[in-house]
Order: structure tokens, then C-alpha cells, then sequence
């Protein structure tokens, strides 16, 4: 399979015959495997020149950019070898029928929901007391049916994450990662630094993913399509956030992996230093590689391919070959 490359330095990529490479500021070149490369993070001041891009877009290599902040900026996507025009109308047919929108973006925020349950119950069972928000996000997982228009279905999926966001403080009980509340651009303190971080790694690796399928990236159904940004990428990742970028944080902080250090303040936010991100990323990628026994396909499946697989089950749902059901964790 092949692999995700992270840059967090600044300088150059530059392209030697059937090779690309990274030039640092120092004059240290770095050759990156092309062949084996699935798609590039850049985070530092990188140039690159035509020629790059041709080269990457041969490959089929995706880029992702993000600003001084990690703030994810964009993302360079090579020309889609297998994008459908038959499955793009069935994306836009669903998205303009309000019933068949409503019946995915309800499913997205109930996978969600479920996964947030499976993570709370899993500490819970470890002698964490987090019955009360277990119970909380089970009575409002009971409105999401009753749902017909997304506004109302993000009003309820705001209200399930605001419970689960109240348990963190008790699975992680270190007062220098406290919660508070979701604060978002800036974040206002450690942990919604992590989080933020966290789901940018997550809705791009969840489009590299819709690359390889027939679906387009920018007809989501819970998120609404506009002309400035990729949606389907982030209906999907709701489900897999509790899951994949969660239980990342959790075990970062429990183990003291991410320390205040890692952290500094800047335009009245806190963001992750480059130590942060990279001890981040590296937890990010083991989790994806991580394998768990796939009930339905009885041998183990990777979190990446997790990821996957689910834009396949959305596919088969668009073109009424079988109802999508999200994943939900067994544990």
C-alpha cells in the first residue's frame, strides 16, 4: 500500500528525472519515493514549480497544504481517473431530493453519534463514571429520526457533541488539557488545538480516500455543497472522528506524549509547535494503519481502509444497489 508523506519544514520540491525531492533551507535534499507516495502534506514554506506538479499529477500523488498554524489551506488534486458522470448525477439527484438527502445526512450524524457512545463506553468500562453523557447522547440519538431538514439534524448532532465533549475532561484529567468548551479558529486552549489538528488530518485523508473512488468530493449531503470547498470528505470523517482522531488524543495526553511545550500562543489562539504536530502525526498514521476483525468480512481491515470501504457502501446507496448503513465500532 502505499504512503503518506508529512513536510514540515520549509524549502523546495524539486523534480530529478523519475524522482521528486525535498531541498531544505539547509541545502539536505531529501528524495521521496513517488512510487510508493499516495500523497504529500506540506506544512512549511514549500515552492514548487510546474514541472512538479505535472510529474505528481502523472503519479496520481495528491497535495495538501496547510498555513503556518497547520490550519488546512487546500488541496492540489491530480486529474480524477475515475470519476463517473453517471455517479455524479446520482450524487446531485440525491442532494436536490430533500427525502434521499436527509435519509444520508441522518446516517452520518448517527454513525457519529454511535461512535461517540462506543468511546465513552470504552473508558467507561475501565472505571471512568461517564454514564450520564453515555445516557445524555442516547436519548438525543432517539430525535435524529424525526429530523427533515439539516439544520435541525446539526442543531441535535451539536448538542450529542457537546455532551460528548463534556466527558473529556474526565477521560483525560490533566488541568493543562482541560476542554471548556469547542472553540474553533482560533482555538482557545490545548485540547481544542488537538481536536482542530486532529480533524484537518482527518478530512483530508478522507478525501485522498474519495480520490479513488467514483465519487465527487464536492457534492456532500450532511454538509452543505457550496462553490468554496470540498463537503463529502466531511460528512464521512463524522463518523470516523471519535474513532481515529479521538482516541489519538487520548492516548497522546494519557501517556504524556504531548506536553504544554508543544503548544504557543499566537492571534489569541493556542496551536501546535512543529514537535507537537510531528509526534501528532506519527500516533495519526499508526492509528489509520491499526487493524480491527471486520464483522461482515471476517479478516482485519486497517482504519484506512475502514475509510474506504465506507465510500464504497455510498456508492452501492447512490446507485440503489444497497442502503448505506455507517460504520459503528464494536467496542
Amino acid at each position: 500500500m502505499k504512503g503518506t508523506i508529512f513536510v514540515f519544514s520549509s524549502g523546495e520540491l524539486k523534480r530529478k528525472q523519475n524522482t521528486i525531492y525535498f531541498e531544505g533551507d539547509k541545502g539536505i535534499k531529501k528524495f521521496i519515493p513517488i512510487e510508493n507516495t499516495n500523497e504529500l502534506h506540506l506544512f512549511g514554506e514549500v515552492t514548487i514549480n510546474k514541472e512538479v506538479l505535472e510529474f505528481l499529477s502523472k503519479n496520481e500523488v495528491i497535495l495538501h497544504f496547510y498555513n503556518y498554524y497547520g490550519y488546512y489551506v487546500g488541496t492540489y488534486y491530480p486529474r480524477e481517473h475515475y470519476n463517473s458522470g453517471f455517479m455524479i448525477l446520482n450524487q446531485a439527484t440525491h442532494y436536490i431530493d430533500n427525502a434521499k438527502r436527509m435519509t444520508l445526512a441522518r446516517n452520518f450524524v448517527l454513525g457519529a453519534a454511535q461512535n461517540m457512545g462506543k468511546v465513552l463506553s470504552y473508558y467507561n468500562v475501565r472505571g471512568i463514571q461517564l454514564k450520564e453523557e453515555i445516557d445524555k447522547i442516547d436519548s438525543l440519538k432517539k430525535l435524529i429520526p424525526d429530523q427533515t431538514n439539516t439544520e435541525s439534524l446539526m442543531a441535535i448532532e451539536g448538542n450529542i457533541r457537546e455532551a460528548y465533549y463534556n466527558a473529556f475532561d474526565k477521560i483525560v484529567e490533566n488541568e493543562n488539557f482541560s476542554m471548556d468548551e469547542r472553540s474553533k479558529r482560533p482555538p482557545k486552549n490545548r485540547m481544542n488545538a488537538l481536536i482542530s489538528f486532529g480533524n484537518s488530518l482527518l478530512y483530508t485523508t478522507t478525501l485522498s480516500e474519495i480520490y479513488k473512488t467514483h465519487l465527487d468530493p464536492r457534492i456532500g449531503f450532511l454538509h452543505a455543497t457550496n462553490f468554496r470547498r470540498f463537503t463529502l470528505n466531511l460528512d464521512v470523517s463524522e463518523i470516523f472522528k471519535p474513532i481515529i482522531v479521538d482516541r489519538v488524543i487520548f492516548t497522546l495526553l494519557n501517556k504524556g506524549m504531548i506536553k504544554t511545550s508543544d503548544f504557543e500562543a499566537k492571534l489569541g489562539g493556542l496551536y501546535l509547535k512543529e514537535t507537537g504536530r510531528t509526534v501528532f502525526v506519527e500516533k495519526f498514521e499508526e492509528r489509520l494503519a491499526t487493524t480491527i476483525k471486520h464483522w461482515q468480512l471476517k479478516n482485519e481491515v486497517s482504519y484506512r481502509r475502514l475509510i474506504r470501504m465506507e465510500l464504497y457502501k455510498l456508492e452501492k446507496h447512490l446507485m440503489n444497489e444497497e442502503e448505506y448503513q455507517p460504520f459503528v465500532s464494536e467496542w
